[in-house]
């Protein structure tokens, strides 16, 4: 989708590599809010999200007098936008506690069902977590989370309560954390598989 018209678009360009401030304070305006949700989207950290996006904007401002200005402007930020990333990614891999609290944060995005169904690398590493739990609690989160039904309707289905649904969905999600965690080097695999895809998306 484009964020900016061409012509003013590489009119603020031109600007900026002469250094003029208020074009880049009307990229930055333009373009700060759809980079900071995609990155937000892939590290599930507003602090880690916000530092990234001022780390872009920065090597903009730095790189302003070699930017071409007949490529594409949105394709050149998300690409320093995707080395960001993973960058941010490689650093995780060699930081326990930030794996941790990466894995904890985001694994209820990464089990959306329609992303599971999506991602065939991600959801064979998933199915691994998901085959862990008992046969009912694998049932009920086979219903809401990959067949997205509500809380309602799978007790309809197994005859059991809401409550029991919403209790074996509570468990199971502790239970595929745990198994994250205890596979970290699996589960960076499927953040850096997703976050790959949210990018090239």
């Amino acid at each position: 989708m484009r964020i900016l018209e061409d012509k003013y678009q590489k009119d603020l360009l031109v600007r900026l590599s002469r250094g003029d401030e208020q074009a880049f304070n009307a990229l930055y305006k333009a373009y700060s809010p759809p980079l900071y949700y995609r990155v937000l989207r892939m590290v599930k950290n507003a602090d880690i999200a916000d530092e990234l996006l001022q780390e872009l904007f920065i090597k903009l401002w730095d790189k302003r007098s070699t930017l071409d200005t007949e490529k594409s402007f949105q394709a050149y930020m998300y690409t320093v936008a995707q080395n960001l990333v993973y960058n941010y990614f490689r650093k995780v891999a060699n930081d326990q506690s930030l794996i941790q609290t990466l894995i904890l944060n985001s694994a209820d995005h990464y089990l959306d069902g329609q992303e599971l169904l999506e991602n065939k690398e991600t959801a064979g590493i998933l199915q691994k977590a998901i085959n862990q739990l008992s046969p009912q609690r694998k049932q009920v989160f086979q219903l809401c989370k990959i067949e997205g039904r509500s809380y309602e309707e799978t007790a309809g289905i197994m005859g059991i309560s809401v409550a029991t649904v919403n209790s074996h969905m509570t468990k199971s999600l502790q239970a595929i954390k745990a198994y994250l965690l205890k596979n970290q080097d699996t589960a960076l695999l499927l953040m850096t598989t997703y976050a790959i895809g949210v990018l090239k998306g």
